[in-house]
């Protein structure tokens, strides 16, 4: 089970799987956090970054002086136990609730609609 993470977390995550690289590099990050207006204190980062290793979200190894990090979860493998936690939750694990609740509260634009609407039309031809 993957483990739920902080807004801080998730920032630092965020910038890792953006990175093109396998390996992301403690600078990188510090970059990463920068250019989306928040520049954290190196003690800061260095705790957030122990605990998504604790939480199994990512690994380091230690090369000279340098730590590189991994993701051990992909992006889509966390919204997909996030989403699946938030449904549980919030609808009682009803996916229609939720899509229901989008439709009738007017939050979809009417390019996503046609959009899930074309994917649900597709799903239903692959049964």
């Amino acid at each position: 089970m993957i483990q739920q993470i902080s807004d801080a977390e998730l920032e630092i995550m965020k910038i890792i799987w953006g990175n093109p690289l396998e390996v992301t590099l403690f600078p990188y990050i510090m970059d990463g956090l920068a250019a989306r207006g928040r520049p954290w204190q190196k003690n800061t980062l260095i705790v957030l970054l122990s605990r998504l290793q604790n939480k199994g979200l990512l690994s380091a190894r230690k090369v000279g002086r340098r730590n590189e990090y991994t993701a051990l979860v992909s992006e889509a493998e966390y919204q997909t136990a996030q989403t699946k936690r938030f449904l549980d939750k919030i609808y009682e694990g009803s996916a229609k609730g939720l899509v229901t609740n989008l439709i009738s509260a007017d939050l979809l634009t009417d390019q996503e609609y046609e959009e899930l609407k074309n994917l649900l039309e597709e799903g239903r031809g692959k049964q």
